[in-house]
């Protein structure tokens, strides 16, 4: 269950943590999906071709979840146990629900800051990024439902706890968030190396969403045509690119110089 406390002037967001488990088996995982648990993730062995795995699919397209279709023997590392080709994590958290999560964050009497994360795949940085976002003031943390990073025992390690002072709010594709934003008035800033404007050449005190891509291709190339401004990085040394929660790190803090 989320919680959502308001206390004026400031917000806090609180995540509930739930025991942090797996889950073997698919009828048992489609029970599970339909008795309403956060499934971070669901591994399915190759190949199968039941009406219980084609059940399984069609829930896992219906509520969005990430998926990854794997040999046999990847099931067998991750779990001993009888997992008859199928295996889902739960989330250690409740996620928010984003409208009503971004209606009270625009409400506030301070221009608001979200951290969109388009197509994040490394928990560890998923951890970082979100201790990061909680020190410089973020109000929220979007993610799409599939296709990036799921909340998992490093992510909460990762983040020292940070994990449960923000709302982390899913949604079907990047995209949907951003009209949302786009709409309410929030300027939508992408981090990317393709453009000539600097981190520090944009004002970031008006309401403000930041979009950071993944650690290998960065913002997808859709989402890029979106947004409404672009800017990267200067980089002076021979490396030519930086680990996104450090870069994420470099944005937020411009932010902070710029609203203190």
């Amino acid at each position: 269950m989320a919680f959502l406390f308001l206390h004026p002037p400031k917000q806090t967001y609180l995540c509930r943590m739930s025991k942090s488990t797996h889950i073997y088996g698919t009828r048992a995982i489609i029970e599970a999906i339909n008795a309403g648990k956060e499934i971070g993730k669901i591994y399915l062995q190759k190949g199968l071709n039941n009406p219980l795995s084609k059940e399984l699919e069609g829930l896992i397209r219906e509520h969005g979840i990430s998926v990854s279709y794997v040999p046999q023997e990847k099931l067998y590392k991750l779990s001993d146990q009888n997992h008859q080709g199928a295996i889902a994590t739960i989330s250690p958290i409740r996620f928010a629900e984003f409208e009503a999560t971004a209606e009270a964050i625009l409400a506030a009497d301070k221009p608001a800051l979200f951290l969109l994360l388009d197509q994040l795949t490394d928990v560890r940085n998923f951890g970082a990024i979100i201790r990061t976002a909680v020190c410089t003031g973020v109000d929220a943390i979007i993610v799409p439902k599939s296709g990036g990073a799921p909340v998992t025992d490093d992510t909460v390690k990762t983040s020292a706890g940070a994990i449960f002072n923000i709302p982390i709010c899913k949604v079907d594709h990047i995209k949907d968030a951003l009209f949302y934003l786009q709409g309410s008035g929030v300027q939508v800033v992408a981090a990317t190396e393709k453009t000539e404007s600097s981190v520090y050449d944009l004002d970031y005190t008006t309401p403000t969403a930041l979009v950071m891509g993944s650690e290998g291709k960065g913002v997808t190339a859709g989402v890029l045509k979106l947004v409404d401004q672009k800017a990267k990085l200067p980089m002076v040394g021979t490396i030519s690119s930086l680990n996104v929660s450090v870069a994420c790190g470099a944005f937020l803090y411009e932010i902070v110089r710029q609203r203190s």
